[in-house]
């Protein structure tokens, strides 16, 4: 992946996570116009870049950027309150902690097998692990510039955006428990 991919990737998450206010909790959220024109914003450098642009920093960032995008914004969300939910409270904390666990271990292993020159190819249900962390981790920063989109469930307000985003992100821990584990097998076969 080149480095251009890399920052379109950290463009669009900054100009997300920028939706919501600096300021108090209370403060209003953006509109859409002001997520797309962030995002335009946070783009304009990559225009520049070729494409097919290959450098050094991209090799190095391919295989951790995603984790480091995941774990940068659990960390964001966590901080600003937003991995509560009704029932739980903040319970919601220990999926985002799941995937961060699971994401330096797997990292971890994978330098160790790299070491004595042992390959773990990426498993189809780890693609599927990280396409909910996008999703969740998304409806949860969308839920945060649509206060709006609430539905009544059982008697509470629930902000749809931020319960699906809440539900997904369990969805990914667990597949991350799954897919953690089947790594963890293959690296105990190699550990001494």
């Amino acid at each position: 992946m080149s480095l251009a991919e890399h920052r379109w990737k950290v463009a669009g998450v900054v100009a997300l996570l920028g939706c919501r206010s600096p300021g108090a909790r209370e403060a209003s959220h953006a509109t859409p116009a002001t997520v797309a024109r962030r995002v335009a914003e946070s783009s304009l450098t990559t225009v520049t870049l070729t494409p097919q642009a290959v450098s050094r920093l991209g090799i190095f960032l391919d295989p951790i950027a995603d984790k480091i995008m995941v774990a940068a914004v659990i960390l964001v969300l966590t901080a600003q309150g937003v991995l509560t939910g009704p029932y739980v409270g903040d319970l919601h904390v220990i999926a985002g902690l799941i995937i961060l666990i699971r994401e330096i271990a797997v990292s971890g292993l994978r330098e160790f097998l790299g070491g004595i020159q042992v390959s773990v190819p990426v498993s189809r249900l780890a693609k599927w692990k990280t396409t909910f962390q996008f999703v969740a981790l998304g409806a949860l920063i969308l839920g945060q510039g649509a206060p709006g989109w609430t539905v009544m469930v059982a008697g509470i307000d629930a902000n749809v955006p931020h319960t699906v985003g809440l539900v997904t992100l369990w969805a990914a821990a667990v597949l991350t428990v799954i897919t953690g584990w089947d790594y963890l097998r293959i690296g105990l076969k190699h550990m001494d």
